[in-house]
């Protein structure tokens, strides 16, 4: 079994060790494609690891095939396409008793705090795995972890047909979220300084805007005839999007928080007295924000394949790494980790 170790400075280390054979509840995975992701860059760059305490083997945005099943599992079988549920929670903590286990208090994000999927072989346990339907592809299926996240932030926003979504920060959690929006039949646009990721969402006939050019709340004014955004997510995780989210949102509007934030931002708290606003927040995802992206993907509402911005072996997982540093419009690198892939 070959993987990739993040050891710090920006460097990964290819390291040799024997696959892990799976227990009761467990599945081996012959490891297919690894998306890198916006968190796996912050590792890359450095500013986790006290927290992924290197040499670490990191990666959660992953398709696979089952190569082995541990005792007493049913659902799957050896040859199934399938993706992984990176969360591990632990079934006992008042978030999980209440059925919020993906905010469980004892979360282990897979990739991050435990050993993750940049590997040829990843042993997981099989409840977090999801069927991939024929028609989907392993490279697509890299991309339904973050397409979930998506899903997840649609439901939690409660986006109904018909509404009016601005979705904040056109990076590719951005870009999804308007995909998703525009699959249920809302009416979305964006707000991105990038010219590029604007040329990127002109392919999904999905209006822009540029927030340094145009007069964001006036262009909304318009848009919605005076009404404002039914809803806002904000992507970007900059001072100036917080400044303008209370702004555009409609009288009872809802304010979806999508991005991390650094440091605590200033919040127009009178705007949501004047116009009863609602701001909810939106972390991770749920078994069924994973069924519904892989039926956006299945049935074609959800075509990813613009999305893959470059593909890597294993072995070069480096130069994968340093490619996305170096091309701040890119939108998802992908890493293959069977030899005989492309």
């Amino acid at each position: 079994m070959i993987a990739a170790q993040y050891i710090g400075n920006k460097s990964f280390q290819i390291v040799e060790g024997a696959s892990i054979a799976p227990s009761a509840g467990e599945v081996r995975l012959n490891v297919g494609y690894v998306g890198i992701c916006g968190t796996d860059m912050h590792i890359y760059h450095g500013v986790m690891d006290q927290r992924v305490n290197p040499p670490a083997t990191i990666g959660h945005e992953i398709s696979g095939v089952v190569a082995e099943l541990g005792a007493g599992v049913e659902g799957f079988a050896v040859g199934d396409n399938v993706v992984v549920r990176p969360l591990d929670y632990c079934g006992e903590c008042p978030a999980c008793d209440a059925g919020h286990s993906h905010v469980c208090q004892n979360l282990k994000f897979m990739g991050i705090d435990t050993p993750g999927a940049f590997q040829n072989s990843w042993t997981v346990k099989a409840r977090t795995l999801h069927k991939l339907p024929d028609s989907v592809s392993l490279q697509t299926g890299a991309l339904v972890e973050p397409l979930a996240v998506a899903c997840h932030d649609i439901r939690r926003a409660n986006l109904q047909p018909g509404e009016k979504a601005v979705v904040i920060g056109g990076g590719p959690i951005g870009q999804l979220v308007a995909l998703v929006a525009k699959s249920i039949g809302a009416d979305v646009i964006i707000s991105e300084v990038n010219d590029a990721r604007r040329e990127f969402s002109s392919q999904y006939d999905i209006a822009t805007v540029n927030p340094l050019q145009q007069d964001l709340p006036a262009y909304v004014d318009s848009w919605t005839k005076g009404k404002g955004a039914d809803v806002v997510f904000e992507v970007s995780g900059v001072q100036p999007a917080i400044d303008v989210m209370t702004k555009i949102a409609a009288v009872r509007g809802r304010i979806c928080m999508v991005a991390i934030h650094a440091n605590a931002p200033q919040v127009d708290l009178f705007q949501f007295f004047w116009k009863e606003l609602e701001l909810v927040g939106a972390r991770v995802y749920e078994r069924e924000d994973f069924d519904m992206a892989i039926d956006l993907i299945a049935s074609g509402k959800a075509d990813l394949k613009p999305f893959i911005s470059s593909i890597n072996h294993l072995d070069e997982i480096g130069k994968a790494f340093a490619n996305m540093d170096n091309n701040p419009t890119g939108m998802k690198a992908l890493v293959s980790c069977q030899p005989e892939q492309k």
